[in-house]
């Protein structure tokens, strides 16, 4: 059965200036201005994938330029035209990687991070794989992960020239072989076993 995301919907859509005046214990993201709702905990599982991912991403960038940051942490999509408060895009990916310090400020990252992680569950399924997956296309993002918990599987998308993801590469975790590893492809050193990841 397929699970519905509560959103909030306006007139006129929804910015950045909107979504800091939010309640805080409420979570949303925004994506073209229409507000999705975060508040359901991740699964025990996600958390422990996440955990791994946060882990190794961050060890492996840590003493370099480049800065490892897991949600809850504001990553801030203006279109070309948008300054920051008006914004209509504002979400909160379970790990990013961003090489630009001028990006990072006091809110969080202000444009497209180098590496955006997203671990789906069936709360966020459709939003990771298509609003989400657009918008990062559309940003700029250099490499998009989408990492599957039941399918034990993370499907990687690498920006290409003409700025689009094109086919993701598929790393599906055989708990019959050893030294399987999902790669990424803008940072060539970073490689990460996929049974540390699925195996519970």
């Amino acid at each position: 059965m397929p699970v519905t995301i509560a959103i909030k919907r306006s007139e006129l859509p929804f910015t950045y200036r909107d979504y800091v005046s939010w309640p805080d214990d409420e979570r949303w993201e925004l994506i073209d201005g229409v507000a999705y709702d975060m508040c359901a905990a991740p699964s025990r599982y996600h958390q422990d994938i996440s955990m791994v991912l946060s882990r190794r991403i961050g060890d492996f960038f840590f003493g370099k330029p480049c800065r490892a940051y897991h949600a809850p942490f504001d990553v801030i999509l203006p279109d070309e035209d948008e300054g920051l408060e008006d914004s209509v895009n504002v979400v909160q990916p379970d790990l990013v990687v961003i090489c630009d310090e001028r990006k990072l400020v006091r809110q969080g990252c202000l444009g497209p991070p180098d590496l955006v992680v997203e671990i789906i569950s069936p709360y966020t399924s459709q939003k990771d794989q298509k609003e989400k997956f657009e918008l990062y296309e559309r940003a700029g993002v250099r490499e998009y992960w989408i990492v599957h918990p039941g399918d034990r599987a993370v499907a990687a998308y690498v920006r290409g020239a003409d700025g689009k993801f094109g086919i993701g590469k598929i790393f599906e975790w055989d708990d019959r072989k050893e030294g399987q590893t999902v790669d990424s492809s803008i940072f060539p050193e970073l490689s990460i076993e996929l049974r540390e990841l699925f195996e519970r």
